[in-house]
């Protein structure tokens, strides 16, 4: 009995294909302030938090958190190769609310989006897109050029997309900081909350072509 059980013990550790069907997936968080966790304790940034909400469901990850306060789509494009590293298999995209927030031309936001979404795919990295909505304040014209890139991408490369990265803590007192952008640990709890399903689907895809 307790030979067949290291038989078997054996064959799990030195078949390939279950190795790596159960070592974590590598992924990054490529961000800005609102995954870098701006204002909050490392352990309570966005990808800490998503990372121990994965685990608790059995789903282990290896997770970089790439964000960076202050950065913008053409930020992120820009530092794109070392913020990734070879071996990443998956990037969740948190990009676009600083654009927003300065006026940036939709424009630019989509070319430097696209252009992320594009060479990472070219890398054979599963993309997730966290979506941004534009403050009232620029007017609908612009509301609506920048509130349309998110969909839009989903839809043209064909990746996940979570329609509003901050859906159900923006624009709440008590989930942000003092400053009324940046969510509190409570906050990111929500964001985190929202999210776990689809991050477990976009998982689930690259487990499955990990096959």
């Amino acid at each position: 009995m307790h030979i067949a059980v290291l038989m078997l013990a054996l064959m799990t550790v030195t078949n390939p294909a279950s190795a790596e069907a159960t070592k974590p997936i590598k992924l990054v968080v490529l961000g800005d302030s609102l995954s870098a966790g701006l204002g909050l304790p490392a352990q309570e940034a966005f990808p800490a938090k998503l990372q121990k909400a994965l685990q608790a469901k059995g789903i282990e990850v290896d997770m970089i958190n790439a964000g960076v306060s202050g950065d913008t789509s053409s930020g992120g494009r820009d530092r794109l190769d070392w913020s990734v590293p070879e071996g990443t298999e998956g990037v969740i995209l948190e990009l676009g609310a600083n654009d927003a927030m300065r006026g940036i031309d939709p424009d630019l936001t989509r070319a430097a989006l696209t252009d992320i979404v594009q060479r990472l795919k070219a890398r054979k990295i599963a993309v997730m897109l966290c979506g941004m909505l534009a403050p009232p304040n620029f007017g609908a014209d612009y509301g609506a050029r920048f509130n349309s890139i998110y969909p839009d991408l989903a839809k043209q490369f064909d990746v996940p997309l979570y329609p509003f990265f901050l859906d159900g803590v923006a624009a709440d007192a008590k989930l942000n900081q003092a400053d009324g952008i940046h969510p509190t640990a409570e906050g990111v709890d929500i964001i985190v909350n929202n999210m776990l399903p689809t991050v477990e689907a976009f998982l689930r895809t690259i487990g499955e072509q990990r096959r």
